[in-house]
């Protein structure tokens, strides 16, 4: 067993290689983002508030100045507050909901825009259609159970921010907090999930928003929408966002990373470990790492830790998608898949590589997007 120095993975972590030194290739990786961003440096600082400046310029004589995704989750409630207050920005607040919000979250999302008088505009999707693709995802055997959902919510944005002609969208990523996940991880695109839920879904889908490569080229060619990540640029520490959100918002922390919603709780504290035998957790504990926030004894304590209510929340997932105890244990046991075993548009991506790196250069796409989707694997 091989441990980076710098971090917590180690030589069982997806496409991970070590330097001369024994920095793994993520944490180089993530110093090359600090360096390339200036995050949370005056650097970072100054190269924000100059996107700021052509934001308002850009949208002068428009309602909105941008677009902000929310899902009652610290990291986007906090920029909601930083954007409106210290950057006076006219935001709307954008939220999909895959029906599978915990109560927490929604009564977070309407204290944030309720105090800060901020737009919301919530597209809900058919719960019906909803279940079956997470069922469909489920069966196939996959890891991304989840990526559904990140895929609709990226296609709301866009769709809304055309709709009102917005040209910019803000998205609450902080490379810094959450780490990196891995390809081999997770992947997905439309094609990916059509080809899913064609093999394994039970109903059409009517109101699913899907974002097709050709719907996905369109939004980045023609209306050219730009995806800003404001935490890569400035200074962002997730446990002082929470005690500020808690103290001057009446907000409710939900008590871990991704927790706001019942299926990515369901994602990150059953499916993943118990079925692919992988804690994400090590992704913010690495994190924390890097950042000398915590030591390597601190760390080995938190992933010892064992997740609350995981008994409750899988229960709550066969009940919801209706399943019985021996279809639950069958489909859990059954044999491991990933994004390789079904049709996507991977190698369409990787052929666009020239042209992705030339959006995500005038930021519309996300650097992250490029890595992980344009370059060979």
């Amino acid at each position: 067993m091989k441990t980076c120095k710098n971090c917590f993975y180690d030589n069982t972590y997806p496409e991970i290689f070590f330097n001369q030194d024994g920095i793994c290739n993520y944490c180089i990786q993530i110093n090359s983002l600090k360096d390339e961003f200036g995050t949370g440096l005056e650097k970072g600082k100054k190269n924000f508030q100059k996107i700021v400046d052509e934001v308002k310029v850009k949208q002068k004589n428009k309602k909105y100045d941008c677009v902000v995704g929310v899902s009652g989750g610290t990291d986007s409630s906090y920029m909601l507050h930083i954007l409106k207050n210290t950057y006076n920005l006219r935001i709307l607040a954008v939220h999909y909901d895959n029906t599978w919000n915990t109560e927490i979250s929604t009564r977070n999302i309407l204290k944030m825009i309720k105090k800060l008088n901020i737009d919301l505009i919530t597209y809900v999707v058919d719960n019906d259609e909803a279940d079956d693709i997470l069922k469909a995802f489920f069966f196939a055997g996959v890891g991304e159970i989840d990526g559904p959902t990140d895929l609709a919510m990226a296609y709301v944005l866009r769709s809304e921010a055309r709709k009102f002609d917005i040209n910019y969208i803000f998205e609450g990523h902080s490379f810094i907090e959450e780490g990196i996940t891995p390809l081999t991880s997770n992947y997905f695109d439309g094609k990916y999930i059509q080809s899913i839920h064609k093999k394994f879904g039970k109903i059409s889908l009517k109101t699913y928003p899907l974002m097709t490569l050709s719907k996905f080229l369109k939004s980045v060619l023609i209306d050219r929408v730009k995806f800003i990540r404001p935490y890569w640029y400035i200074y962002y520490n997730k446990e002082k966002a929470i005690e500020f959100l808690t103290n001057n918002y009446d907000w409710k922390y939900y008590d871990g990373h991704h927790l706001e919603n019942r299926m990515t709780a369901f994602y990150h504290q059953v499916y993943l470990p118990k079925r692919f035998k992988l804690n994400l957790k090590i992704n913010s504990i690495s994190a924390k790492l890097r950042n000398k926030s915590i030591n390597f004894q601190k760390a080995q304590d938190l992933m010892n830790n064992k997740d609350n209510n995981v008994y409750e929340i899988e229960n709550f997932f066969k009940k919801r998608l209706n399943l019985s105890e021996n279809e639950y244990k069958y489909y859990m046991n059954s044999p491991l898949k990933n994004w390789k075993d079904f049709p996507n548009d991977k190698k369409k991506f990787e052929l666009l590589r020239p042209f992705f790196f030339i959006a995500y250069k005038f930021n519309l796409v996300p650097k992250s997007f490029y890595l992980k989707y344009c370059l060979k694997k």
